[in-house]
């Protein structure tokens, strides 16, 4: 009977060292993969943790400095002519209808010289046209218009000045986008043709770089033509104005020779 107990015991005794052993395992493995899963979910996560700044800083080294670098140029001029463009419009811009009334008012109360003084005191292409068309106004009305005409196509040169050259960095900026990325094809195939295999691997950087330079050429394109866009509204609009308020002024000129 004795022996019998001590077998059972021995019995029972190995069969909770197995169970205790299996949850040891079970445990070891459950706590690798939790510290697997949490790696992997920190290293995603430190991935989506990267600025937007990080990301094309990155995209940008990769594509390779030579053409990377002049597609930067390109954005940096073009940037630079476009931003000096919407201030020199946007100082350019007058209230023409109240010049318009300025002038009106001083041409009945002083004449002619009161109302060049107000033109020399008001800042615009407008306040200039109107200038010169009063300082014709003694002679006659024929020559006052020829003034507006001749003097309101110099103002408009001057806004237009440097414009075409955003529109040259529109047209730049893809260019040597494609241009590189033909160039990284050409290398890429030099290097299947060299290595006699056709080996993904061998070409995917090579590749990669070439796209990359496309895309940032067409991200400096599609910048330029947002401001290109609006200078050229900006001058249109300043372009009217100048038209409507010509035409005001030669019929006050008309009503105040009557």
């Amino acid at each position: 009977m004795k022996r019998l107990f001590s077998i059972l015991a021995i019995a029972g005794i190995m069969a909770f060292g197995t169970v205790n052993a299996s949850t040891n395992a079970n445990t070891v493995e459950s706590a690798t993969t939790a510290v697997a899963t949490t790696f992997q979910d920190a290293t995603e996560t430190a991935e989506a943790d990267k600025s937007f700044t990080e990301v094309v800083k990155e995209r940008f080294i990769e594509g390779g400095p030579f053409f990377m670098g002049i597609v930067l140029l390109c954005l940096i001029l073009g940037l630079a002519i476009a931003i000096e463009r919407i201030i020199y419009l946007n100082l350019a811009t007058t209230n023409s209808k109240k010049l318009t009334q300025n002038v009106e008012d001083a041409l009945n109360s002083g004449g002619i010289e009161a109302a060049k003084e107000v033109c020399r005191n008001t800042k615009g292409p407008v306040a200039s046209i109107f200038y010169q068309g009063l300082d014709r106004a003694d002679e006659n009305i024929d020559a006052a218009e020829k003034a507006v005409v001749a003097y309101g196509g110099v103002q408009m040169g001057q806004l237009e000045k440097n414009v075409s050259w955003i529109s040259l960095f529109i047209a730049l900026a893809p260019m040597l986008g494609f241009m590189g990325t033909v160039l990284g094809m050409i290398d890429a195939f030099d290097k299947i043709e060299a290595a006699g295999d056709m080996n993904p691997s061998l070409v995917a950087g090579g590749i990669k770089v070439a796209l990359l330079t496309t895309v940032f050429g067409l991200i400096v394109a599609i910048i330029l033509q947002i401001f290109y866009n609006y200078i050229i509204s900006k001058i249109d609009s300043i372009v009217n104005d100048m038209e409507d308020s010509s035409i005001s002024l030669i019929d006050l000129l008309v009503r105040h020779k009557k």
